[in-house]
């Protein structure tokens, strides 16, 4: 991290903290903006008063082309746990009326947000403990962790069914099974990254992805919510067997399935490729019993862990460009995902 004050312009109000910009030293976001800011923070403030809380301590930012994400030390909460600013950009504006309506429809699977502005894709969350990145490096988590939370996810899932259209009223991006054909053909003719060869190759490869839409469609798993990108640090998890699923900004309306692809793979960096059939087998617990074979369950998992690179890529393109933002890291990461098309599921 970076000292506030080496960047310029961040601390308007005297309010020292550090500021986090990852990969993306040279891009610029609307907390660079002075007059945005100071608006997002008498935003901020207010809500915090309304809530009985006030600010404490220094404020950290972390600044990516894609969001804002500012914590505040506060005084009033339970704990004096801090609370989270996050602002995204117009194509991800959704993030935060999803966010509040989840909080209506299955509110122990997530956290309820202190203030939401739909318009301007703004939302303040409360804490929600150590993330299960944070358990699992301390030791204090095993696989077992992971299994339960694919489990709850699961739940989750089935739970919001119901509210699938509700949640594409909200702008959260459809990618139904019959709609993934179109979304690869606007991936890959919009892409600049690709080679012509690469583009050779997914064009070929188009008849094969058709067969695996259609295929998957009719196991006959309804749509619903894929986070598309619940890795470890995007979970809370405050105490064993419970957890908090949060930052939906990559969030689609698709087969829920398709979701398994990501949390699979964290778990598979930390504890090896022998762990993916538990994983596996403990997501789809949840959906047994609706007279859907195991076989056909599992042969669903195969077919939306490979389609999942649709939801990821297009997730990328939907990076927004400002003013000295490096373009490329949105279209390299689109190709590096239209070319996983090609590999063949683990599972």
């Amino acid at each position: 991290m970076r000292r506030v004050a080496d960047i310029g312009g961040c601390d308007d109000d005297g309010r020292a903290g550090t500021v986090d910009r990852g990969r993306f030293p040279d891009a610029r976001t609307p907390w660079d903006d002075a007059d945005r800011r100071a608006e997002a923070l008498e935003w901020v403030t207010g809500h915090l008063a309304a809530h009985g809380l006030r600010e404490s301590g220094p404020r950290e930012v972390r600044l990516r082309p894609w969001s804002v994400l500012v914590r505040f030390s506060v005084a009033g909460a339970p704990g004096d746990r801090p609370v989270w600013f996050k602002a995204v950009p117009p194509a991800a504006a959704f993030e935060a009326s999803l966010a509040a309506a989840l909080a209506d429809w299955v509110p122990d699977h997530v956290l309820a947000p202190l203030a939401v502005d739909a318009e301007r894709g703004w939302c303040l969350l409360p804490d929600g403990g150590p993330l299960l990145r944070q358990v699992l490096d301390e030791g204090a988590g095993t696989l077992a962790d992971w299994e339960d939370a694919l489990r709850g996810y699961a739940v989750m899932q089935r739970a919001l069914v119901p509210y699938a259209e509700k949640m594409t009223g909200l702008g959260v991006p459809s990618a139904r099974p019959h709609e993934l054909p179109g979304l690869f053909d606007t991936l890959t003719a919009e892409n600049e990254a690709l080679t012509r060869e690469e583009r050779v190759a997914l064009e070929g490869l188009r008849p094969r992805l058709v067969e695996w839409c259609e295929e998957l469609a009719a196991v006959g798993v309804a749509a619903s919510l894929d986070h598309a990108d619940l890795h470890d640090g995007q979970l809370f998890r405050p105490a064993p067997g419970r957890f908090a699923y949060f930052d939906w900004g990559d969030a689609l309306v698709g087969h829920p399935f398709s979701s398994l692809l990501v949390p699979a793979r964290s778990a598979e960096d930390r504890f090896g490729p022998r762990v993916l059939p538990r994983l596996r087998d403990a997501y789809l617990e949840p959906w047994t019993g609706d007279g859907v074979a195991a076989g056909d369950l599992r042969r669903a998992v195969s077919l939306a862990w490979r389609l999942a690179a649709l939801g990821r890529a297009a997730s990328w393109g939907r990076m927004f460009a400002v003013p000295g933002a490096p373009a490329a890291p949105g279209g390299a990461e689109t190709a590096r995902w239209l070319r996983e098309l090609h590999t063949e599921p683990p599972l």
